[in-house]
C-alpha cells in the first residue's frame, strides 16, 4: 500500500501527543496525493460530521513481533497483549483516528484539502484511507472498555504564569492549556523536580508537576 496523501498538525516531536483521537479540537489539514485530488472521489464527503482516517505510525521503526506491551496509562510495568492495546508497536504500524471533519476545501493549486480537528498525529504523518463516521453502526454507548475503563483520569490544574501565556499567539493559547491539562507525562515517572518540555505550534512549553498541579515554567519559540 502507499500512502494516499499526508495531514499537517502542529505537532513536530511525539511526546506531548493526546492518547487518543478527539481529546481536544487541535486542527490538522490532509493533504493528497496528485493522483487521489479529483473532487469527484470527494462527492458527499461534506455531508459528515466526522471521519475515520487510517494512518502510519511512520516515525517508529521495531523489528520483530512482540506479543505484549507495556501500556504508559498502567504505570509501564504491567503487560498487556499487543491487540488488546492501541500502542503504536504492532506487527504493521497502522493507527486509526476519529476526526471531525470541519470543511472540505476545493482548492486549484492542491485540489481537495479535508480541514480536521481532534488530531493525535505527528506532522507529516502518511495517511492511508479516509472513509466516512456513521453513528448507527459505529457508536456504541453501552460498550465495555476492558482494562482502560480502569485508567480514566482526572486532568491535571494547570498553572500559566500570564506573561508566558502571552508569549503564545492568542489563537492557541487555549488549546496548549488542555494539552497539558491532560498531563504529556509517562505514567510511570512522577518526579517533582523533573521539568518537562511539550512542543507544540513551533513553541517549547517546559513544565513541571507537583500532585496534580502542573506549572508552566518557560516558553521558547522553536523557529
Amino acid at each position: 500500500m502507499e500512502p494516499i496523501g499526508y495531514i499537517y498538525t502542529d505537532f513536530d516531536d511525539k511526546f506531548g501527543i493526546p492518547r487518543q483521537s478527539g481529546l481536544i479540537d487541535l486542527p490538522g489539514i490532509i493533504e493528497f496525493q496528485p493522483e487521489y485530488r479529483q473532487p469527484e472521489a470527494f462527492r458527499g464527503l461534506e455531508g459528515y460530521s466526522h471521519i475515520w482516517v487510517l494512518w502510519e505510525f511512520s516515525s517508529l521503526k521495531r523489528e520483530g513481533f512482540s506479543a505484549t506491551v507495556k501500556p504508559p496509562r498502567l504505570g509501564g510495568n504491567r503487560k498487556m497483549g499487543v491487540f488488546a492495546t492501541r500502542s503504536p508497536y504492532r506487527p504493521n504500524p497502522i493507527g486509526l483516528s476519529c476526526l471531525r471533519l470541519e470543511k472540505v476545501e476545493y482548492t486549484e493549486k492542491k485540489g481537495v484539502l479535508l480541514h480536521v480537528s481532534g488530531v493525535d498525529m505527528l506532522n507529516k504523518t502518511p495517511i492511508y484511507d479516509v472513509k466516512p463516521y456513521i453513528a448507527y453502526t459505529d457508536s456504541h454507548p453501552d460498550a465495555i472498555c476492558g482494562f482502560a475503563d480502569e485508567v480514566m483520569d482526572d486532568n491535571l490544574k494547570v498553572i500559566f504564569p500570564e506573561e508566558l501565556l502571552n508569549e503564545l499567539p492568542e489563537k492557541i493559547r487555549d488549546k496548549a492549556i488542555k494539552l497539558l491539562e491532560l498531563d504529556p507525562r509517562p505514567h510511570y515517572i512522577d518526579d517533582p523536580d523533573r521539568r518537562y518540555g511539550v512542543s507544540y505550534a513551533g513553541y517549547d512549553i517546559r513544565f513541571k508537576v507537583v500532585g496534580d498541579h502542573l506549572t508552566v515554567c518557560e516558553v521558547e519559540k522553536l523557529h
